[in-house]
């Protein structure tokens, strides 16, 4: 074995405790120091931390941003979500190829340049945009290229390139990014005044159950989506047998479209950390941990150095506020790239170093959660609710919103629209409202709550944002009458059949067949019973899915089917003699066409 290579990993294991769980950290330094994780690397690292090597491969061979094989010391990973291809993308890709002389995938001869594809990176309201290592570049376009390839070259290293720097905190020192916030439109709770430690001081002057009691009367439910009362989850993790207990904060924000806690991190920290504290207090917590999506690790650092800053002022650390017994400090873990690690489960997985497969349930995390201690799982804005509810009390937070979803939701609308940001609106504002706000225009569809959620047609413009009739997590993505629905469907089931982490049938293999049959539809070669095919498969795969990627990812398919079925009719063709065509001679001289320079005579 390479003494060099075998030093340097044991020294990077040592540094993480030779902690197996921290297998994540451990992979990605290991990768950073040497260009990848090649097998010599597995076998050292498994060896030092005392693992077998089959978990040790299945975390670098999981993750997207873990690699076994060198790359460029340049990654550009260019984002090819919907949006992003409505904005252009695909001409930026020509771009970059044209420049670099490479195709996407490949690695350019000197090895300095990698160029590849990457999905949804946080940043819709302003795409295209990639993921240059570590940097965020945005608001690309073929004309830029040159230039930033030029750059690149010359500083070899993408975060000395300057970028004009971002609104806001996008401007601290230790952010220094071009990101934009693009805050259009601030609501009465988490873009509203807030005085850091208030929240925090009225908790601590309750019983931890009466601060269960005031956020179940607020009615608060989750934020990422599915809107599971807060207030009840606590009380299932106090309750819960077990010396100690997790506060777990999602920040995995991957689904395509989503970008609204990138800004909240960005903007109100202070928010989050404070509702991550009350949590601690109210469910008997002494330890946070924030999952942190690998797209916004350029985050870490200033996120590091806010904790340190509340840690200063008594907000976090020993004995909190002065109050004897209460500890509670907030560590933040990355992830590496991958969508599943948005299910609270396989979000759990993760953080104990392990593929992000989900777990079976029961028992649930406020049972059996992050190293089998109780653990409560929220997102980013849940926690940033319950800091505004101890704030300006439970009374008040219940009329804001609607009487069955209670509050405000923070949406991240983009897609063809004239102001694509952030909005924060009561619960119950309609579709109508909405893409009044944004400056859309002739618009065909909203889909809702991302792929997993749903395509709304304009019939359906009149319904509200709320957990009774239109939940979502935060995604909302418009399109004009110019889209083609059946297409960006396509695009979103080639999404879910990349992102399954493929544990169970259902998901990895019915993912791929409503694919293959949508794409002969797309095709001209689907027969009216096609319809009816993908309806039953998808809520087979719906019923039967292990998780909550398999049981919303036929979405695309079904949605689009209820919503706009005449656009899947009017390319359906009933053939006469039962027969559809299975081989399309045209295409498949269409090569030998082009190496010949002639058509041919016959076909």
């Amino acid at each position: 074995m390479n003494e060099t290579l075998q030093a340097t990993v044991k020294k990077i294991c040592e540094e993480n405790g030779n902690d197996r769980t921290k297998m994540i950290n451990i992979v990605k330094s290991v990768q950073k120091k040497i260009g990848c994780v090649n097998n010599e690397s597995i076998d050292s690292i498994a060896k030092q931390v005392n693992a077998p090597r089959v978990d040790v491969e299945g975390v670098v061979s999981f993750y997207a941003f873990l690699s076994k094989e060198s790359k460029g010391k340049i990654v550009i990973r260019l984002c090819n979500d919907v949006v992003d291809k409505i904005k252009g993308v695909d001409k930026v890709a020509e771009a970059f190829c044209d420049e670099l002389g490479i195709k996407m995938g490949d690695t350019t001869s000197d090895d300095t340049f990698t160029l590849e594809y990457t999905p949804c990176i946080g940043m819709c309201d302003q795409a295209p945009a990639a993921l240059i290592n570590d940097t965020v570049v945005t608001d690309l376009s073929p004309d830029k290229i040159k230039k930033l390839i030029s750059d690149l070259k010359e500083q070899n290293d993408p975060s000395k390139i300057s970028f004009p720097k971002g609104d806001g905190n996008n401007a601290h020192e230790l952010v220094n990014s071009m990101v934009n916030n693009n805050i259009l439109k601030k609501g009465e709770v988490i873009f509203s005044d807030f005085e850091s430690g208030a929240s925090l001081k009225k908790a601590l002057s309750m019983k931890p159950e009466e601060v269960i009691g005031v956020i179940k009367t607020s009615s608060l439910r989750g934020r990422g989506g599915a809107g599971f009362p807060t207030g009840l989850k606590w009380e299932f993790t106090r309750a819960a047998k077990g010396d100690r207990k997790i506060v777990m904060c999602n920040a995995d924000e991957g689904e395509p479209g989503t970008f609204k806690d990138r800004v909240i991190l960005t903007e109100r920290y202070d928010l989050l950390f404070e509702g991550m504290a009350i949590a601690g207090y109210a469910i008997g917590s002494d330890a946070g941990i924030i999952y942190l999506r690998g797209e916004y690790l350029y985050l870490k650092n200033f996120l590091e150095s806010m904790i340190g800053k509340a840690k200063e002022n008594g907000f976090l650390g020993k004995k909190i506020l002065g109050l004897e017994g209460f500890d509670f400090d907030i560590r933040i873990q990355m992830g590496a790239g991958a969508y599943i690690c948005g299910e609270e489960s396989a979000l759990i997985s993760s953080c104990e170093g392990l593929r992000g497969d989900p777990k079976t349930r029961p028992p649930f995390p406020a049972q059996k959660g992050y190293k089998n201690c109780p653990t409560t799982v929220n997102n980013v804005e849940t926690f940033c609710c319950v800091s505004k509810i101890l704030d300006i009390g439970a009374e008040k937070f219940v009329q804001i919103g609607t009487k069955g979803s209670t509050g405000t939701k923070v949406l991240s609308i983009s897609g063809d629209c004239k102001k694509p940001g952030i909005y924060e609106f009561p619960f119950g504002v309609t579709l109508e409202e909405l893409l009044g706000d944004a400056g859309a225009e002739d618009v065909q569809a909203v889909l809702v709550g991302g792929p997993s959620g749903q395509f709304i047609a304009s019939d359906g413009f009149k319904r509200k944002i709320c957990f009774t009739d239109l939940a979502t997590g935060g995604s909302i993505v418009i399109f004009n009458k110019q889209r083609n629905m059946l297409e960006i469907a396509d695009e979103y089931m080639a999404f879910f059949e990349e992102e399954s982490c493929g544990y169970c049938t259902p998901c990895r293999v019915g993912n791929v067949l409503l694919k293959k049959c949508l794409e002969r539809i797309i095709d001209g070669k689907g027969e009216p019973k096609d319809l009816d095919y993908l309806n039953e498969l998808g809520e087979s795969i719906k019923l039967t899915s292990r998780c909550g990627l398999g049981q919303t990812s036929p979405n695309p398919v079904l949605t689009t089917i209820k919503n706009f079925r005449s656009q899947y009719e009017s390319i359906i063709k009933e053939k006469k003699d039962g027969m559809q065509p299975g081989f399309d001679i045209k295409k498949a001289i269409n090569e030998a066409e082009n190496l010949t320079g002639r058509k041919s005579v016959i076909f």
